[in-house]
């Protein structure tokens, strides 16, 4: 290969270690500010289960066109644990708690640290060596996430109910990262994707009739969110965090985890007036040096 050729292929792999993770927390944090302007038209099982509806068909057009290799069965066994781990107790975890009263910066701490509980599983699990200056990464991460949350953590609001709704939130995101990386790393990201999100479907739509009154008001913010979350988080962003989780070690992956609320506070600023002060701007500091380090 010539000097160019190598300088070349080294831009390009900085541009993707550096572009594609960025671009996923950017998208990500999207997701926070979408659901709180769609949950007041719908109830959490029912907002999910019209959002698969709609990413369903889209993925299975794709996968269609891309001619994708679909799992076997125990594959799409496997596809379809996940699938319910991300998307229906992971999302209907947060969509329920902040329903039932818990604050949203309450429940995004909490969700937050699953960078530490998935240093914690990580080395049994898959094998995967932890070092020292990855969990002071983690450790200083956590430390900047509640920073960056103090402001709007509400102690004695919510019930005991909605907190561990965010409890089992937090199980589902952290267990379903390190599913997806152990069972599913040769599954195609888009087949795949497809039985994810019927899995899904299918527990979302169960829920929704036997615990909700699965209706819909169609204001043009619940339409607004829906289709972003269905687009841009439930396509493009999932399948970022599938491609992150293949290529990287999962202790890594879920270190960018913490740089959401930060992104997510920086955006719900200008549209719903939620502020944050200089302690807010020193935690998004120890935030991002956190992740660095994590991710040495």
């Amino acid at each position: 290969m010539s000097a160019n050729g190598a300088a070349g292929a080294g831009w390009r792999g900085t541009a993707l270690a550096v572009g594609v993770p960025g671009l996923f927390v950017v998208l990500w944090s999207t997701g926070f500010v979408f659901a709180k302007l769609g949950l007041p038209s719908a109830e959490p099982a029912t907002f999910l289960a019209v959002r698969f509806l709609i990413v369903i068909p889209l993925l299975l057009a794709l996968a269609l066109a891309l001619r994708s290799t679909w799992p076997g069965v125990r594959g799409a066994g496997h596809s379809a644990v996940v699938g319910v781990l991300m998307h229906v107790v992971y999302l209907g975890g947060v969509f329920a708690a902040i329903e039932k009263g818990v604050p949203a910066g309450v429940s995004a701490l909490i969700v937050g640290m699953q960078p530490l509980l998935t240093a914690t599983l990580v080395g049994p699990l898959l094998g995967e060596r932890v070092k020292p200056v990855q969990w002071a990464g983690l450790l200083l991460g956590l430390a900047g996430l509640v920073l960056v949350l103090r402001e709007k953590l509400a102690l004695g609001q919510g019930s005991a109910f909605g907190y561990g709704l965010c409890v089992a939130a937090l199980a589902g995101i952290t267990i379903g990262t390190i599913y997806q990386k152990r069972y599913c790393a040769r599954v195609d990201l888009v087949a795949g994707g497809v039985v994810q999100f019927t899995a899904a479907l299918a527990v979302t739509g169960v829920l929704a009739l036997v615990f909700e009154t699965a209706q819909v008001a169609w204001t043009r913010d619940f339409a607004i969110a829906v289709t972003w979350l269905a687009l841009v988080l439930s396509v493009m962003t999932v399948a970022l965090l599938m491609w992150l989780i293949r290529r990287g070690a999962a202790a890594k992956v879920a270190s960018l985890f913490y740089l959401t609320p930060a992104v997510a506070a920086l955006m719900a600023w200008p549209l719903f007036g939620e502020t944050f002060g200089l302690v807010g701007l020193a935690g998004m500091a120890l935030t991002a040096l956190g992740v660095a380090l994590a991710n040495r």
